[in-house]
């Protein structure tokens, strides 16, 4: 009797670790969902703008998604790291260029957001005593590189 306990306490605890490990990797269409879902909600996107957008971001996701799969494998090339952030730039831009003036300005706050690690959640909570606030940066800077005498000096 204890040994049949005791083999079903080992396969619980396999069949266990087995989910555990099994992380879901999210599919290009439900990246580009979610992407547009948490721009709708900030910026309230009109139909065409969530369809354009969409496009975008499913494009992207879906070319990162086969960078990611080409590193995985052993088989990435040296721009690919390039190529995986140029990608990131230009549907920022071409999501800009969709928006319309106070959806523009909100968009780069969430560009921030994102490169900051920061969610807009984030922002109701209480500092603890002793903390700092930090402080936010523009992503002007990081959009693009300082010249490479700069970088030097």
């Amino acid at each position: 009797m204890k040994r049949v306990i005791f083999l079903l306490f080992i396969l619980v605890g396999i069949s266990g670790l087995v989910n555990a490990q099994q992380n879901k990797v999210p599919t290009p269409d439900e990246i580009a969902k979610k992407n547009v879902d948490d721009l709708d909600k900030r910026l309230k996107l009109n139909d065409t703008q969530k369809s354009v957008i969409y496009r975008f971001t499913f494009n992207q996701a879906k070319e990162q998604a086969d960078l990611i799969k080409r590193q995985q494998a052993g088989n990435s090339r040296e721009d690919d790291v390039d190529k995986f952030y140029k990608l990131q730039n230009e549907t920022s831009k071409n999501i800009r260029n969709v928006l319309k003036g106070e959806q523009q300005a909100e968009y780069d706050k969430v560009i921030e957001e994102r490169l900051s690690g920061k969610s807009a959640k984030g922002k109701n909570k209480k500092k603890k005593k002793g903390e700092e606030e930090e402080v936010e940066g523009d992503i002007k800077g990081l959009l693009s590189a300082p010249p490479l005498e700069q970088q030097k000096q």
